[in-house]
């Protein structure tokens, strides 16, 4: 048994996100967890991307998130869970008004298995066009894209 108080655990930054990330301190071995606290326009991620080896959940604690989707945005309140499966693209949102009075997010992010390295980009390759989606490589520095279909890489 594990337990950790998310104030403990370290902010970090990832795509220029604020994050607390839960699963090594809480040492779980198939399951990502992580921590977010929004601030009016922030967003969970640097934006519309899928997972093909992961699915994820969002638990709203305290806000009203808005994600979108390739059908269209869904807000989800306090309370209330979305789960997107493997390949469906989404991307979530503080929509609050930006200023002293806005609303943060307050969300758990689950994610199975733990370590997705399989994520992709609703973007055309300009190199050959023959496929519609990149591939996302991360590196200490930053990311970089790769069109499944020619190889071409491309700086983000």
């Amino acid at each position: 048994m594990e337990k950790v108080s998310v104030d403990d655990v370290e902010e970090t930054n990832f795509a220029g996100v604020s994050v607390s990330r839960l699963s090594d301190p809480l040492g779980t071995e198939d399951l990502a967890i992580n921590h977010y606290d929004l601030a009016p326009g922030d967003s969970f991620s640097a934006g519309m991307h899928t997972h093909l080896d992961q699915e994820e959940l969002f638990y709203v604690i305290s806000g009203t998130a808005t994600f979108e989707t390739r059908d269209g945005e869904v807000e989800v309140g306090a309370g209330e869970a979305i789960r997107f499966a493997r390949g469906d693209y989404q991307s979530g949102r503080n929509d609050a008004e930006v200023g002293a009075d806005g609303e943060h997010v307050v969300a758990l992010a689950l994610g199975a298995p733990k370590g997705s390295t399989e994520m992709r980009v609703p973007q055309p390759c300009p190199e050959c066009g023959d496929s519609d989606e990149l591939a996302v490589f991360f590196a200490e520095d930053g990311f970089t894209l790769r069109c499944p279909t020619c190889g071409a890489e491309f700086d983000a």
